[in-house]
């Protein structure tokens, strides 16, 4: 039987603001990439995310970015390798606090935003932040787009490198995701994003923006929690993912 994770950014608020709902996505995904500190989410915000995905048997991830709250960390930055690499660490190390608290332990890493889209062919920046997980912790899987350097230099480094596909999100030929500032790059069609959801991980592969068929292997699936209808349309497409005879776990 085919198996996929279902992750899903939380934690997305900051102070009385909150951007994603957080319990319901949680009775959804299996895994949950917590929002640090950097692009969004504060102490509380955090301590409260771990302790509901304990409650719920959701694995903890922390969701690592530049430092820009007030571009929600898809701004374009340039930040020099040893400092990226002290603020992964640091970032890791918050989320790590609140985890243990609630009874569990960070799990595996994944970038956010802007650097997520960086690490994909800059080859400083993808070392940079395998190195400030190593310096968390030397055996935290990494999730990140199948091909990219971060997953080369994480498997180097020998950290388990974990390929993930977006079913909301235009791909280019190459298997990138098309920008967020072209038309298109998001797939707002809520029986679109189901179905490309059961393609992706029953065939592996996705139509491109420009129509062609691109192969994705991944062994989890990014559903967006800051979409409008974000958990109605999680719970689509993992009652559809069910019923096609896809098991669901969490990859760590």
């Amino acid at each position: 039987m085919t198996a996929i994770d279902l992750n899903a950014d939380l934690g997305e608020g900051f102070g009385r603001w909150r951007l994603t709902e957080d319990e319901q996505l949680l009775s959804v995904v299996t895994s949950a990439n917590v929002a640090c500190g950097f692009h969004a989410g504060d102490a509380a915000t955090m301590r409260r995310v771990c302790e509901l995905a304990v409650a719920r048997g959701v694995t903890i991830g922390a969701q690592v970015s530049y430092r820009d709250l007030a571009g929600f960390g898809r701004r374009a930055m340039e930040v020099p390798p040893a400092e990226l690499t002290a603020e992964v660490a640091y970032q890791i190390g918050a989320l790590e606090v609140f985890a243990r608290a609630a009874g569990a332990r960070v799990a595996y890493v994944k970038p956010h935003g802007a650097l997520y889209n960086r690490v994909v062919h800059d080859e400083e920046q993808a070392g940079a932040v395998i190195d400030g997980v190593l310096l968390a912790d030397p055996a935290l899987p990494v999730l990140g787009l199948p091909g990219s350097r971060l997953l080369a230099l994480a498997e180097k480094a020998g950290l388990p490198a974990v390929p993930e596909a977006f079913a909301d999100r235009a791909y280019t030929d190459e298997g990138t995701l098309l920008p967020r500032g072209r038309g298109g790059a998001v797939v707002s069609d809520p029986e679109a994003v189901v179905r490309r959801s059961v393609g992706l991980v029953r065939s592996g592969t996705v139509t491109a923006h420009s129509g062609a068929r691109v192969r994705v292997h991944a062994r989890s699936l990014c559903l967006h929690g800051d979409t409008p209808g974000a958990v109605e349309l999680a719970r689509q497409v993992r009652a559809r993912l069910v019923a096609a005879g896809v098991r669901l776990e969490a990859f760590a």
